[in-house]
């Protein structure tokens, strides 16, 4: 009886620590064709980028009242987006944009051809472009390849870009896709699949486009690829830095039970396809596995705390809403469930859900100039931000 109140009244106080939260759309006239990444360009100016997954970037003002927003870049005649999860998937500006004008994209190629059959060359492709000195076109004759990444199957392709406060280019990608791992991706260290990856695209080492940054954890092994930062990944969808504390947080989407949120740390493992979650998937190596930070079982049909696609998201730091301060803000792209956690550093003090999103298929979150946080989806283009009812 003790312990069952003890829970009980954790549980009212990690409720009481995260306040009421609704939603509203931050533009009226502006909708967008399946966004998958929302991003502002360090360059002084407050506007935001698009990235559609057919293969355009498009920019706007950053106003509650814009009418209309630009074509930056169009790759559709080369993108493959036929599957759900390829497409043009990220973006990532330059720290030093202001002046190199250099933005970083990732993308699904080749095409498919008339006969819709999957090209074996089928890559995700990192490329770096150049945008014009006044920061209105992406120039798409300025392409550099930096990566080619093989993959085997349709889904699983990661694709989100985010430059560390380290200024190294972070790259997560999923285990190559089907269901179950059944390449063994994650676990294997001789391929990019199922990792993270750090690089410095600063400069280039012999037979590369950039360079391995020195301190990464597995730098001088011959039995591990030297990009590789994490490893043990099925598909994280959704990652991102804390400005303030410099943390890097990600979503890994599950296959049939658990979903997670985990903290990506140097060298860690975190387990999958050994391991779903904190549970037991399939016989591997022995580990050791980092343990997400929060794990989410698979919703029941009309559940509404379950989490069935975990879509990653942002820790809160804007002006706008200062009683967000410090929350992660996540969702899940099939039941519409939007979430917040607390985290002290070493746990989480505080988890709450915030709502759930009747269109459901939250894609993506992003972050404006100020640090408010902002958030997409398919089902009908918008994008909205948090609201704090009553305010």
């Amino acid at each position: 009886m003790i312990v069952l109140l003890a829970a009980i009244l954790l549980a009212l106080g990690q409720d009481a620590a995260i306040p009421d939260v609704g939603f509203e759309p931050a533009f009226e006239n502006l909708k967008f064709e399946r966004c998958v990444a929302i991003a502002h360009p360090p360059d002084g100016t407050d506007r935001l980028f698009v990235v559609e997954q057919p293969g355009r970037v498009k920019w706007f003002e950053n106003r509650r009242e814009a009418a209309e927003a630009t074509l930056a870049l169009d790759l559709s005649d080369k993108v493959l987006s036929s599957g759900n999860e390829e497409g043009l998937l990220g973006i990532a500006f330059h720290p030093g944009f202001k002046t190199n004008h250099a933005v970083f994209l990732q993308y699904s190629f080749p095409k498919l051809g008339p006969k819709r059959e999957r090209d074996p060359r089928t890559r995700n492709i990192v490329s770096r472009f150049r945008m014009d000195p006044d920061h209105q076109k992406i120039l798409r004759d300025s392409e550099e390849i930096l990566l080619e990444i093989l993959q085997p199957y349709e889904n699983h392709n990661g694709g989100v870009l985010q430059f560390g406060p380290d200024g190294y280019l972070y790259i997560g990608l999923g285990d190559g896709g089907s269901g179950g791992d059944p390449h063994g991706n994650g676990q294997n260290m001789k391929t990019f699949l199922g990792k993270f990856l750090r690089i410095d695209v600063d400069h280039r080492d012999e037979g590369k486009a950039y360079a391995v940054p020195k301190d990464n954890p597995f730098v001088g092994r011959s039995d591990v690829l030297p990009e590789i930062w994490s490893s043990g990944w099925r598909n994280p969808w959704g990652y991102h830095f804390d400005r303030k504390t410099g943390e890097l947080w990600s979503s890994d989407v599950g296959q049939d039970k658990w979903e997670e949120v985990d903290i990506v740390k140097k060298g860690a493992n975190y387990g999958w396809s050994v391991r779903e979650g904190k549970h037991d998937f399939k016989p591997g190596p022995p580990g050791p596995f980092e343990e997400p930070i929060v794990e989410h079982g698979h919703a029941q049909k009309n559940s509404t705390d379950g989490m069935n696609s975990l879509t990653g998201g942002c820790v809160y730091r804007g002006k706008r809403l200062p009683a967000l301060d410090g929350l992660y803000l996540y969702g899940d792209f099939v039941t519409g469930n939007m979430w917040a956690l607390r985290w002290d550093g070493s746990k989480v003090v505080a988890q709450k859900l915030l709502f759930e999103f009747k269109m459901k298929q939250i894609t993506t979150f992003g972050e404006d100039r100020d640090g408010d946080v902002l958030w997409a989806t398919f089902t009908d283009g918008r994008l909205y931000r948090f609201a704090i009812p009553g305010k």
